[in-house]
């Protein structure tokens, strides 16, 4: 028993030290964020909630449907797409006149849409349009 008694300490010690050096000590770091850069994020996100509403019209969802694209299969699509691709879309959508083309731009939208769908389908990725001849 006073064998165990006298290495109490030691291996205490031990096991202290062991834990300590297992202690990563990472550091925090901290830079400053301008307000432009927080204004684009924003905005890419405005752009993004934006095609998506777009694509939860009535009239886009038929549309899409007639072409055999399902919205939430053109959802995912928008959500793939990279900020760049977004605030052009944006873009060309603000350049259209108000109320006017609103069929312009869901014509715009699905037609993306369905190249992207072929595209994929060409490749082999997709099975969805039976007209397209899989190469072996």
């Amino acid at each position: 028993m006073s064998f165990l008694q006298s290495m109490r300490k030691p291996i205490a010690a031990l096991v202290i030290l062991a834990f300590v050096s297992s202690i990563s000590w990472a550091s925090a770091n901290a830079a400053m964020v301008s307000t432009d850069e927080i204004l684009k994020q924003n905005q890419h996100n405005l752009d993004r909630e934006r095609l998506h509403m777009l694509l939860d019209h009535s009239e886009v969802r038929k549309q899409l449907e007639a072409w055999g694209v399902d919205s939430e299969e053109a959802k995912a699509w928008v959500d793939s797409l990279t900020d760049q691709e977004i605030a052009e879309m944006a873009a060309q959508m603000d350049q259209m006149p108000a109320g006017g083309s609103a069929l312009g731009t869901v014509v715009f939208a699905a037609l993306i849409a369905f190249l992207v769908l072929l595209t994929t389908d060409i490749l082999g990725y997709t099975d969805i349009f039976p007209f397209i001849k899989k190469g072996k």
